[in-house]
Order: C-alpha cells, then structure tokens, then sequence
C-alpha cells in the first residue's frame, strides 16, 4: 500500500491549516477523527494513536498495570521491539518456542508461566495469526493479561474478529513496512475504559491537562511523550479508508501461491491457526540448504536471515544491560541480572532456517507477482527433482524475462485492487 494522491493531498491540505500538533488547533483533529475511524473498523471501544508500535505496546502494558517485578512472555521469534516494550513498562520479556504456524507455542507457554507472570504477549507476524482460542483460554486460566502485538497484522481477522481486538489489549504499527504506513506511527486498542485512561495519561506527560481523553476516574501519574502528529494521521486516513480492499488482494494472492505449489513434495505452507481468513504465506522447507536457496529468488525470504527478529540476535535484551545500571528489570525482579532464570526455546531456531516467507503485497504489479509465483513454482519443482538444488541464477533471470503465464488466473490486476 504505496502513498498515492490521497495522502499527498491529505498532507498538504494539513499543512496548509498550519496546525501540526494534535492540540491546539480549531474543530476536531485529524488524529481524533483517525482513532474514532479505526475504532470503527476493528471493533475496538477505544483507540489510543501514538508515535510507534513499541509506544503502543508499552502504553498497553503500564495500562494494564504491568511493571517491575513482573514476566511477561514473548515469542522467540518477532521484533525486537516487542521484548523492549516489557522492558519500557520496567518487567521483564520471557521467551516462549513457537510452533510449525510460527506463532507462539501454547504449550511452550504453559511451561513457562512462573509466580511473576502477568501477561502474555502473542505476535502475528508476517500477517499470520497466532492460536488465540487457546491462549485466551490459558490466561483466563491463570489470571493473565493479554496484550496483542499485532504490529505486522493491521487488518487480519482471526475467526471474524479484527487481530488486535481479541486480548485485553493490542498494537498496531504503522512503519514503513506495514499494512497501513506513515514512516512511524502506531496505535493501541482495547475494551477496558481504564486500560485506555491509564494508557492516554502514560503517552501525554500525565495528560494533567488535556482531559478530553479520561474516560475513567484514574489518579493522575507522571508518563512521556508518545503523541502522534496531525501531519502522520492524515496520511493514515486515506489508506484505512481502502484497507480492507488491499487486504481481500493479500487474500486472493494468498490463496494463488497456496494452489501454485499445491501437491508439491520438498517445501510445504506453513500451517494457518485460521486458514479460511489467511491473508499471509510462508514456506517450510524439508531442510536449512533448501531454505537458502530459495531466497534468492525474488520476493522470498529465509526468516532466521532477518536479524533482530529472532530472540538470538536480541543483543540489548540478551546483554540485560539499559542505559543506566540503576535501571533493571531483571533485577526488580530477582534481585540481579544475573539471577534471572535462563529461557531456552529449543525449536525456534530449526524451524526459522527451514522456512521462508513470500511477498504478496498489493502495490506488486499483477504481472510481476505471477512471475515471481511461477518462478517461485519452478524453483520448487527444481528442488523436488534435485533434492535441493533449484534452477541456476542465470535460469532464473531467463524467467524473469519471460512474459510466463500462470497456471490459473490472478485477479489482482482487477482495478479494485491496484490502488
């Protein structure tokens, strides 16, 4: 989803009112008239717009009242981001396995859950869904909160409810690489009238002024600046507005790729918590070598080669260490750092050098996805012949030459979709 002549136009026309910031300004803010809007689209009773994802989920948290001396489990495979919002709300971020759907591993999280824990983060990534049936009905069980990440899942559903909606809180993203852009930017969601008030007090230094937002009696305490810019909500505006259209195209794409490589022997889809709502794919290889070769070709990626994404390569949260040695989680929480139990998630790492996900973003043209799908196909058909050795580099550019028909039509190109 490209920024076109609606959010140019949207920008400019903020621009030219002058008034940049979400207060101070005359009639109804963009970044109100954003919130009120998503809320709309996913169901949500209240919608708080900040400057990121990882302000989202930490608002999130210190709503729910999460804080030192607190576990809050994360999967081994997401963001970086979201092991430090635990660490912003001052708890600490246990690392949970994740299961062949890539998605936090209910069981994992049952052998993990200790005295301290106080929530359970689940994180959809790559626009797949996590099991939440189960870990709802795990947190219910202990007494847990449940805080969605779904930074990477703006417009997913899981069994007709809008991902991020589902726990007692949830995230959206709006960077770069996200279902809905505006360089930065994101938005916390959730039912619970105090979690909002304590979340609007947290992202406005205390809100001890504003006071439109408090829509539960909360005494007031001190917080940040996490405010999200008139400037970034009225380029969010226009694409919300034809968010589900471009999220049907992740879904026929979706189901594309799925019947291109349909009976396919060596490399399998990873499996869906909710096939029939599926608006994202991945692959899973018989081995590792597989896997890499594989990437090379063009809108495929080996996810364990994404850096900061699995919990390995997580230096700042694995050193334990923040930017002042009077600030420790792990210490709140054990008495030391170095106290702090050790996580090991022993999957995560197998399955991720197995497995690689397949771009099928909507602004790709029609006729470049279908070449990449069928030359995705040959590829595969190449490792089911050779048992891991898929066509040569130069017979891949020869492909990417080609005018190549796919096997059944991708509707796409429809004008509908190519906004």
């Amino acid at each position: 989803m490209g920024v076109g002549p609606r959010e140019i136009l949207a920008a400019g026309v903020t621009l030219a009112r002058g008034h940049l910031a979400r207060y101070g300004g005359s009639g109804t803010s963009s970044t109100t008239r954003f919130e009120r809007e998503l809320a709309e689209h996913t169901g949500a009773k209240h919608v708080l717009a900040v400057n990121s994802g990882t302000s989202a989920l930490t608002c999130g948290l210190v709503g729910l009242g999460v804080g030192p001396g607190d576990e809050v489990l994360v999967p081994a495979y997401t963001f970086v981001a979201s092991p430090a919002s635990v660490l912003g709300a001052g708890a600490v971020p246990v690392t949970v396995d994740i299961d062949a759907s890539l998605m936090m591993d209910p069981d994992d999280v049952r052998r993990k859950i200790t005295e301290r824990t106080k929530a359970i983060m689940p994180v959809h990534m790559l626009n797949l869904v996590c099991d939440m049936d189960s870990l709802m009905s795990i947190a219910d069980e202990f007494g847990l909160v449940v805080v969605e990440d779904a930074a990477q899942a703006a417009g997913a559903r899981y069994k007709g409810r809008a991902v991020g909606t589902i726990g007692h809180a949830g995230a959206f993203s709006f960077n770069q690489q996200k279902n809905l852009k505006s360089g930065e930017g994101g938005a916390l969601l959730t039912d619970d009238a105090r979690v909002y008030t304590r979340a609007a007090m947290f992202h406005d230094v205390g809100n001890y002024m504003r006071g439109v937002e408090s829509v539960s009696e909360e005494p007031l305490f001190a917080g940040y600046n996490l405010r999200m810019s008139e400037l970034t909500s009225s380029v969010l505006r226009p694409q919300l507005a034809r968010l589900d259209r471009l999220m049907a195209t992740r879904r026929r794409r979706t189901l594309y790729v799925l019947d291109a490589l349909d009976r396919r022997t060596d490399v399998v889809p990873v499996p869906h918590n909710d096939p029939d709502n599926a608006v994202g794919v991945a692959i899973r290889c018989s081995s590792a070598e597989q896997a890499k070769r594989l990437q090379e070709l063009r809108g495929v990626f080996r996810l364990l080669d994404t850096g900061r994404h699995v919990h390995t390569n997580w230096e700042p949260v694995l050193v334990r260490r923040s930017h002042h040695p009077s600030i420790d989680p792990w210490a709140w929480a054990y008495g030391s750092a170095d106290a702090a139990p050790s996580v090991d998630c022993a999957n995560v790492i197998d399955i991720l050098a197995r497995t690689c996900a397949i771009t099928i973003d909507p602004e790709i043209p029609g006729p470049l996805f279908r070449r990449m799908v069928s030359n995705l196909r040959d590829a595969v058909e190449g490792l089911d012949r050779t048992a891991g050795v898929p066509p040569s580099g130069s017979e891949r550019v020869a492909r990417d030459t080609e005018d190549v028909s796919p096997a059944s039509p991708d509707p796409s190109d429809a004008p509908s979709a190519a906004s």
